[in-house]
């Protein structure tokens, strides 16, 4: 027994000297972790510290004037919304009366195109007509005294009127 309990001081002894070999290593892990944890530290409060001041300093003042620049964005996006809105209203009304001129010089044309026709159409009846069955008579009278000054002139020829005489 004395054996076994030799042994097992032993294998106890040996837990515990790797036991503290691991905690060694976890300690010089820690301690070269630390040396740069406290390197960026000091990088960070030689770099940083003095940049979030700086930005922090810019941002006081110029708080105000970002804040005028806002406002003044804004009231000029209102203003440049309301200037298309009536801009969009003028169109629309010029659109509108563009469209009722042109409909009204339609009509007004038509109605012009329309008279014209009247116009032509009563000329041809009370003029063009007329005039026609006139000249028809006139054609008319004009041939029936040609036919009887040819018909007279042929009977002074038989009789040997002066026409005969002034014959060579």
């Amino acid at each position: 027994m004395e054996n076994l309990i030799a042994a097992f001081i032993g294998i106890t002894a040996l837990a515990a000297v790797v036991q503290m070999a691991l905690l060694v290593g976890i300690f010089l892990n820690a301690r070269s972790t630390g040396a740069r944890v406290e390197k960026l530290a000091a990088q960070l409060e030689a770099e940083g510290i003095p940049a979030l001041a700086t930005a922090r300093k810019l941002l006081e003042e110029n708080a105000p004037k970002i804040a005028i620049t806002m406002e003044n964005a804004v009231e000029t996006s209102i203003m440049l919304r309301n200037q298309v809105q009536r801009i969009d209203v003028t169109v629309t009304d010029v659109v509108d009366r563009t469209r009722l001129q042109v409909i009204r010089t339609d009509e007004l044309v038509t109605r012009t195109l329309d008279r014209v026709e009247e116009t032509t159409d009563m000329v041809h009846t009370s003029v063009i007509v007329p005039v026609k069955q006139i000249a028809g008579l006139l054609q008319g009278l004009t041939a029936g005294a040609g036919s009887l000054l040819g018909f007279l002139r042929g009977r002074r020829r038989r009789n040997g009127g002066p026409e005969d005489e002034m014959f060579i």
